[in-house]
């Protein structure tokens, strides 16, 4: 079973910037896109980025031009540097990403369980 890992999340003045970082762990198979989505409180989730396999990543436009989605394949990891943050972009941040499960013959969501990240004003 694979398991997804958050860290890098914690409290952050206006301005400011923040590094998530999330590992996928266990029988790895193969990962297709890898994201990271957020939940601000009385809000439903939403995509924050997404990035292939290949490498090429879409942003929400709320976080384009200030956040940076990369993944290293080698090691099953994203990362999501996030700088000139605001105060909008409270909100608990999730790991996402597609493995391949042999049982399904196909690609699976999974999630990891959150970290938080407030931007304070």
């Amino acid at each position: 079973q694979v398991q997804l890992v958050e860290s890098g999340g914690g409290l952050v003045e206006a301005g400011g910037s923040l590094r998530l970082s999330c590992v996928a762990s266990g029988t790895i198979y193969a990962i297709n896109d890898m994201g990271w989505y957020r939940q601000a409180p009385g809000n439903q989730r939403e995509l924050v980025a997404r990035i292939t396999n290949g490498g090429r990543p879409h942003y929400a436009d709320s976080v384009q031009g200030r956040f940076t989605i990369s993944r290293d394949n080698s090691k099953n990891t994203v990362n999501l540097q996030m700088n000139s943050l605001k105060s909008e972009d409270t909100g608990v941040y999730y790991c996402y990403a597609e493995n391949f499960e042999v049982d399904r013959a196909g690609y699976v969501g999974i999630w990891g369980q959150g970290t938080l990240v407030t931007v304070s004003s």
